[in-house]
């Protein structure tokens, strides 16, 4: 079903359309096709509510000044039935439109219809989406650039699901490599400390140093002692990891819970190697031409693929050249793949073996250099690079007090994930980091994110919302419930503060379909934040308890399309919408 704000539109169209011909049948216009023309949304309600550049884009057509052209179509307009009162001619030739009471009626009827689907399209057509998103190595607690990307991964699968898409979050576990290796070594050390003195076996450098590696180590000796002690370390390592990985990997599971994220596939790289699915990306590569051996080790002609790709985005060879691209390495001189083989054999996997029309990865901004690598690498086996899209997100600084914080008030150690959970409340961690768009560098304020103020922008959000519900409980236990309205009924909400606050109301599907194009669920919380403003602007305005039986019902209808919306939003972002604060 189209919604009414689609319908004007379509009314924009039909007015212009009809008005061209009769203005050409009267000779006030010359013969021509129409050509195509915007429709817009104008930043400054005096500019009409929505206004029209079809003089202008048809200046050639008619071979007249864009504002006769103008003049010419608005006196031809006949307005009667459609969702305007007035037209207006403006500038060099704008066609401005005003909208009458019955389009704000028809947006409410709208809205309780559709109830807790508002908002929802059916843009994406049902198209199959992954999200992979946080994927942290799982050798060691999850940091501050997990807890951003987990709140704006899950959050983005959501936008992509309300836009009609169907969508999957995944979570790669990095559980094979150079990584675990080291982890294996990290533990292998801590654990021979524990019996010999931290003297006797140095830790180096490169290793990993926190103190969970020390806390895996002790609880595996608190269950095996020095059993290993004396082992081969080959065994020993095994062993070891055996025993602390999937105790990280629980961790991290438990952690995405509380964080109130739910993936539908935690996939393991180590499954990559163990299916022979890197060997068969590996000979894809090499039968389609894309492999050399070079000192021992099988290399990717990245170079060559990625000159083909630019030189087909008309990229000049002048300008290849200054980027220095270079081949990568797929299988080092020992025998194993590299993390990039790992990589796109992953990848793979996800557009052609499961067959998802579109896979987005949410990575860290320090990852820029692997994108066009990665798009590169499906290109060569033969996989579009259109399918796969990586979202760059930039880092995060906590602040207290105007003061950058690094280390955490309770254990005196970096601040992790757990951590900020358990100092700041989760509405606010979920909203807050999405209140950024991906690229941008982002200050979480942790004094503000615990306060409950109307400074605090969840807290606002969720204010409004409790504060509807407060206005319709009050009413009821006066008898006086919100009950179903007529569309004559709407059209008495006319105030300004009404009509601004339901034009807003019209627009979420719009906002979501481009937060959903643009990657971007900061448009949905900024929305939120937005709605929640002019609710409020409303109600200073406005009394819902008036005498007028008609109207009360009304603005009863107005508040309680506003609660659902805000409601759903919420919900969406996976924030609470309390009914008393």
């Amino acid at each position: 079903m189209k919604l009414t704000a689609e319908r004007a539109q379509e009314q924009i169209l039909s007015l212009v359309s009809s008005a061209a011909q009769k203005a050409q049948q009267t000779g006030a216009l010359p013969a021509g096709e129409l050509a195509p023309f915007i429709i817009e949304v104008p930043a400054d309600k005096q500019n009409g509510d929505f206004s029209t550049n079809a003089a202008m884009a048809n200046a050639r057509t008619f071979r007249l000044p864009p504002r006769k052209i103008a003049e010419a179509l608005t006196a031809e307009m006949e307005l009667a039935g459609t969702y305007f009162d007035e037209v207006r001619v403006a500038g060099p030739g704008f066609i401005n439109f005003y909208l009458g009471a019955s389009f704000y009626a028809d947006v409410l009827l709208d809205v309780r219809a559709a109830g807790a689907a508002y908002g929802r399209s059916d843009y994406g057509k049902g198209k199959r989406v992954n999200v992979e998103f946080v994927s942290a190595n799982p050798t060691g607690p999850m940091h501050m650039g997990n807890a951003r990307g987990g709140a704006l991964g899950d959050c983005l699968a959501a936008v992509l699901d309300y836009a009609g898409y169907d969508v999957s979050r995944e979570f790669y576990i990095n559980d094979a490599g150079n990584q675990i290796e080291k982890f294996a070594l990290s533990l292998d050390i801590r654990y021979q400390q524990l019996f010999r003195g931290e003297d006797a076996v140095e830790l180096p450098e490169d290793s990993y140093h926190g103190e969970d590696i020390r806390e895996r180590a002790k609880e595996f000796a608190d269950v095996y002692g020095d059993k290993y002690l004396e082992s081969d370390e080959a065994e020993r390592r095994a062993a070891l990891v055996a025993f602390a990985l999937p105790k990280n990997i629980e961790n991290m599971q438990k952690a995405m819970d509380v964080y109130r994220i739910h993936y539908d596939v935690w996939f393991s790289e180590k499954t990559l190697h163990e299916s022979g699915a890197i060997k068969d990306v590996i000979d894809l590569l090499t039968q389609r031409g894309y492999t050399y051996e070079k000192d021992g080790a099988l290399w990717y002609k990245n170079k060559d693929v990625q000159t083909a790709m630019l030189l087909r985005e008309g990229k000049t060879q002048q300008e290849i050249d200054k980027l220095e691209l270079k081949d990568d390495v797929l299988v080092r001189a020992n025998g194993n793949p590299t993390y990039f083989a790992a990589d796109i054999a992953y990848h793979r996997n996800k557009l052609a073996l499961r067959g998802f029309d579109k896979a987005i990865d949410v990575w860290g901004a320090d990852h820029h250099g692997h994108v066009a690598r990665m798009k590169g690498a499906m290109e060569a086996i033969g996989i579009s690079a259109d399918r796969l899209d990586i979202l760059l997100m930039q880092f995060v600084r906590l602040m207290r007090d105007g003061e950058i914080v690094r280390m955490s008030k309770r254990t005196g150690k970096a601040i992790t994930l757990v951590d900020l959970l358990e100092e700041v409340p989760i509405d606010a961690v979920r909203f807050l980091f999405n209140m950024r768009e991906p690229g941008s560098l982002m200050d979480f304020d942790l004094d503000l994110a615990v306060q409950q103020t109307a400074q605090n922008p969840v807290y606002y959000c969720q204010y409004a919302h409790a504060r509807i519900c407060s206005i319709l409980k009050k009413l009821q236990s006066e008898g006086k419930a919100a009950r179903e309205t007529a569309r004559a009924e709407l059209e008495k909400l006319t105030a300004p503060e009404e009509t601004a606050l339901i034009r807003f109301l019209s627009t979420l599907p719009d906002v979501i379909v481009n937060a959903a194009k643009n990657y971007d669920p900061a448009k949905v919380t900024h929305y939120a934040i937005d709605l929640a403003t002019l609710f409020h602007k409303f109600y200073n305005a406005c009394r819902v308890n008036v005498e007028d039986e008609a109207l009360m019902q009304a603005r009863l209808t107005l508040c309680v399309c506003v609660k659902d919306t805000l409601c759903s939003i919420l919900t969406m972002l996976k924030v609470d919408a309390p009914e008393k604060m």
